[in-house]
């Protein structure tokens, strides 16, 4: 079967990336490692020691960026409907946490504790329908915001990736009602036609 000319274009892209080909050099899963690591760089979120938690983990690229910054006495507790390879220092908790069976398991697993940081890089399943597709990535998001509420610690920090369009706006204040400050990163690594960014909150109220 011929391929679509934007698959096409797609997967050429994809193939001359420099950050896919950096990621097969420093051994990350995915080009999206370098997303964390740069909103990382600029916003200093991860620090030795801290628990964190990444909703939507497989492949596992940022997991394995938040384990390399927690290092071996932090936790980073992973989650996702699709199955992810095991990856040293990560706990995964397979399926979806809307489901009370995994949100449970996660609470399980989390204990008494609670976490430093929330950070979520979920994308629903293109339908190819705009107006489908920006309300499940929005309910999504707003899932991410919501458990983030219910497991952080007070001053904890949260990143979701956000695309912009129907309800972005309303979800930005959403943010900044439970956060001292919230800021919009568009890192280098994310391609200049995506309508992607990251919305990153600091100083959780409580």
């Amino acid at each position: 079967m011929a391929r679509s000319k934007s698959s096409g274009r797609w997967l050429d892209e994809h193939v001359n990336d420099p950050f896919v080909k950096q990621a097969q050099v420093d051994g990350y899963r995915s080009r999206a490692s370098y997303k964390l690591l740069e909103i990382n760089k600029k916003d200093q979120l991860i620090h030795p020691n801290m628990v964190v938690m990444d909703l939507g983990s497989a492949p596992g690229g940022w997991s394995q960026v938040a384990a390399d910054l927690v290092g071996h006495k932090g936790r980073v507790l992973a989650s996702d409907i699709l199955p992810m390879d095991a990856i040293a220092g990560v706990e995964f908790i397979q399926g979806d946490f809307t489901e009370d069976s995994v949100f449970d398991a996660i609470m399980a697993a989390l204990g008494d504790g609670r976490v430093d940081v929330v950070v979520s890089d979920m994308a629903p399943n293109i339908s190819g329908v705009k107006a489908a597709d920006q309300a499940s990535s929005m309910y999504l998001v707003e899932l991410a915001l919501d458990l983030a509420c219910q497991v952080l610690k007070p001053k904890g920090s949260f990143v979701a990736k956000v695309f912009q369009g129907e309800g972005y706006d309303e979800y930005l204040k959403a943010v900044r009602a439970v956060f001292d400050k919230a800021v919009v990163r568009k890192p280098d690594s994310s391609r200049a036609r995506s309508r992607e960014v990251y919305i990153v909150g600091k100083g959780f109220k409580g």
